[in-house]
């Protein structure tokens, strides 16, 4: 069964932000778009790559009314020691969930169960904490904030654009889609 379309599920997590420890829940996802980011650990190789991505991002996310939320099973204190040794790291200002019990890499179908890690899995969650996009990743394969930054454009104008749709690399400025009888066979 896919998430899409589905509210996202109750859970309890500390979180590292800006240099304090926070308790975060799904309640902190309603009222805003928000994008949940798993990867599997610190200290690792592709992660950091993909993070300081975002990091990079993370200012016109958050022009766009978007927290990003990144979550992996290590500890807030495993993320605080990842923060404080990587110049990298030290880039993120959103929270940075420890989901060391997986419960939240579960409730979004994303936990490797006999390693105890999460997949690289993106969700794009809207402000009544439906699940808009959901994008899996293997462990090998980094993916690119542009991209995310263009999935949350497409998401919050299909939401705000009642019967239009957002075809193929669409970004913002260009034409839409208004699905009828008429375009059938004509793209």
């Amino acid at each position: 069964m896919s998430l899409i379309n589905t509210t996202v599920k109750p859970f309890k997590a500390n979180a590292f932000v800006n240099g304090e420890f926070k308790e975060i829940s799904e309640a902190d996802l309603h009222g805003h778009w928000s994008v949940v980011f798993f990867y599997p650990a610190d200290f690792t190789f592709v992660c950091p790559t993909e993070l300081g991505d975002v990091a990079d991002h993370y200012d016109q996310l958050k022009s766009m009314g978007v927290e990003v939320y990144a979550v992996s099973t290590d500890t807030h204190f495993t993320h605080k020691a990842w923060h404080d040794a990587s110049e990298t790291i030290r880039k993120i200002q959103f929270p940075m969930l420890g989901d060391p019990s997986g419960t939240i890499s579960r409730n979004f179908d994303v936990m490797i169960e006999e390693e105890g890690l999460a997949l690289r899995g993106t969700f794009v969650i809207n402000p009544e904490g439906e699940i808009k996009v959901a994008e899996v990743h293997d462990l090998g394969i980094g993916r690119a904030a542009a991209e995310l930054v263009r999935k949350v454009q497409a998401a919050q104008y299909v939401a705000e654009h009642d019967g239009e749709v957002c075809p193929a690399s669409w970004t913002p400025g260009q034409e839409t889609l208004s699905p009828s009888l008429d375009l059938v066979g004509k793209i």
